[in-house]
């Protein structure tokens, strides 16, 4: 946690710091191992198991700095464990990661980036200016679909950019556009809707196949919302120009899929509010719903009914 938020749980808690972290977290065996050496009643984790073993014991409150899909949350409840987690995901950081993938798509800026790294920058009959020729975004149009908190964030970056903004959203008053309209008039489409039964896998090969040619396609949402082949076939022929994506269904990307071979495609792990900013109004709010609930207090994020 950072140093901040560290320092204000030291005003209401005594803390103990779980040393040498195994990088991947710990299992739920180890983490209730060291529950029980430190007799800790208030627990916050990052990735590491919070099942059977630690909810056996003697726990008030689990708290999760990422999402809790590490935490059995049905047997909190069952056990009366509290267990508290972050609001949404930054909305400006995330709209900030959008934008940066959009310009590594459009202006090439990774392969670009290699070549000069490697020194073949010149080589060739084919001058780098016109091999990483790319589009200005200015007077473009971008297609957000979904107008949540990322979405509005990623609306009014792109007006000052100059890019005409057309919205897809049913539950939005505002929204201007259908999908098949919106589709048919972007040059960048890019997705902010939830993951839910209904939006799994919504955007497949007719919505690709309806994309302008050459349009570039973004996902900073969830990787579970589009068909990956779909997407990959669509690069592959030529419908969609470009992608940037920043999630993958299991959290990860496996090297050999077709997808990583694309020089038209940005990659990156699950960034969106992956900065120092986001961290800190996190855990600021971890903190202060910890100590709601030593004072007696209902907490503002817990997935579990406080029994304080």
């Amino acid at each position: 946690m950072p140093e901040s938020a560290l320092a204000r749980l030291g005003e209401i808690a005594d803390l103990t710091e779980a040393p040498a972290r195994p990088n991947l977290g710990y299992t739920d065996e180890q983490l209730a191992d060291l529950v029980i050496e430190t007799g800790a009643t208030v627990l916050i984790t990052d990735g590491d198991q919070v099942r059977t073993s630690v909810l056996g014991l003697h726990l008030d409150v689990v708290a999760t700095m990422g999402p809790p899909a590490s935490v059995d949350l049905d047997l909190a409840a069952e056990r009366g464990v509290t267990v508290l987690h972050a609001p949404a995901r930054d909305p400006e950081a995330v709209a900030e990661l959008t934008l940066a993938l959009l310009f590594a798509v459009s202006r090439n800026i990774v392969m670009a980036d290699r070549e000069v790294r490697r020194g073949r920058v010149y080589q060739g009959r084919v001058p780098p200016a016109q091999r990483h020729r790319g589009r200005r975004l200015s007077g473009r149009t971008i297609g957000i679909v979904g107008l949540g908190r990322v979405g509005r964030a990623l609306s009014w970056r792109c007006e000052g950019l100059g890019m005409r903004v057309i919205v897809c959203d049913p539950f939005v008053p505002e929204a201007t556009h259908s999908l098949p309209a919106l589709l048919e008039e972007a040059d960048v489409v890019s997705l902010h809707v939830p993951l839910t039964a209904e939006t799994r896998g919504f955007f497949g090969y007719p919505e690709f196949g309806a994309m302008r040619q050459g349009a570039v396609y973004l996902n900073t949402s969830r990787g579970a919302l589009h068909d990956l082949k779909a997407l990959v076939d669509a690069l592959r022929w030529g419908r969609v120009g470009g992608a940037g994506l920043d999630h993958f269904e299991g959290e990860w990307l496996d090297r050999a899929h077709p997808l990583t071979r694309l020089p038209n495609v940005v990659l990156t792990p699950r960034l969106g509010d992956a900065t120092g900013e986001s961290r800190e109004e996190l855990a600021g709010t971890l903190v202060e719903d910890i100590a709601r609930l030593l004072r007696g207090e209902e907490p503002a994020h817990a997935y579990a009914p406080a029994t304080a």
